[in-house]
C-alpha cells in the first residue's frame, strides 16, 4: 500500500461547468473511488469551473486560475487527465492543460531534473463516437513529453455506439470491461507512483 500522504489530482476536462451532469466527471469519480480503495486520496477539479487562460507560461496573469491548479498538481504524486471525445479528439480543455504544462519543460528541481519527473499520469476518456485510442495516445504522449511517467495500460475508457446519443451517465450500470480497465489502470498507476516515490529517477 502507498504512503498515506500520496495523493492524486484529477482534472476533468468536460466542456460543461458545474453543476451540469457530465459523463467525464462520472468516470473521474469512479477513478477516485478506486484510488481511495488503494489508500490514495484524490481531488477532482473541473476545468470548466475555472478561468484557465490560454498560453504556455506558468502564469498568464489577469486572473489566470492555472497557477493555483499548478500548485495542487505539484503537490500531488499522480495526475489523472479525464476528457470527453469531441470530433475524434480530446476536448479543448484537455489540450489547454497540455499547453500550460509545456511551461514545466524549463523548470528543474534541486538535482537538475525536470520538475515533473517522479510523477505518474493516467488518462480517462468517454464518448459516444470512435476515437478513444487516438485520444489516449495523444494525451499520453503529451504527458510523457513534459515529464510524467505513464504506466502500462494507464488508461480507462468507455465509448458508446457511433452516431448515437447514449452517454456514459445514461447507462444503468458500469460495463464490466470499463470497470476492469479502471481497476487495472489505477492499480498500475499507484504501483508505479510508489516505486518512483521510493526510487526516483537519477539526477542530471
Amino acid at each position: 500500500m502507498p504512503d498515506a500522504s500520496m495523493n492524486a489530482l484529477i482534472l476533468v476536462c468536460t466542456l460543461s461547468a458545474s453543476p451540469w451532469p457530465s459523463s467525464t466527471h462520472l468516470l473521474a469519480s469512479q477513478v477516485a473511488d478506486e484510488f481511495a480503495s488503494r489508500g490514495v486520496q484524490s481531488e477532482i477539479l473541473r476545468l470548466a469551473d475555472h478561468d484557465v487562460k490560454p498560453g504556455v507560461q506558468i502564469d498568464m496573469g489577469d486572473g489566470d486560475a492555472w497557477p493555483a491548479i499548478r500548485k495542487k498538481l505539484l503537490g500531488s504524486q499522480i495526475l489523472v487527465l479525464a476528457t470527453p471525445i469531441w470530433v475524434g479528439h480530446p476536448s479543448s480543455l484537455a489540450q489547454r492543460v497540455l499547453e500550460r504544462l509545456d511551461a514545466e519543460l524549463s523548470q528543474t528541481d534541486g538535482q537538475g531534473r525536470p520538475i515533473l519527473f517522479d510523477k505518474v499520469a493516467m488518462v480517462a476518456v468517454v464518448g459516444n463516437e470512435d476515437g478513444a485510442h487516438h485520444v489516449i495516445a495523444d494525451l499520453s504522449q503529451g504527458l510523457g513529453e513534459v515529464g510524467f511517467t505513464v504506466p502500462a495500460q494507464g488508461a480507462t475508457y468507455w465509448v458508446g455506439e457511433a452516431m448515437h446519443t447514449t452517454d456514459y451517465q445514461d447507462l444503468d450500470s458500469t460495463p464490466e470491461v470499463t470497470a476492469n480497465a479502471t481497476r487495472i489502470s489505477v492499480r498500475n498507476t499507484v504501483h508505479l507512483a510508489v516505486l518512483l516515490n521510493n526510487q526516483p529517477y537519477p539526477p542530471s
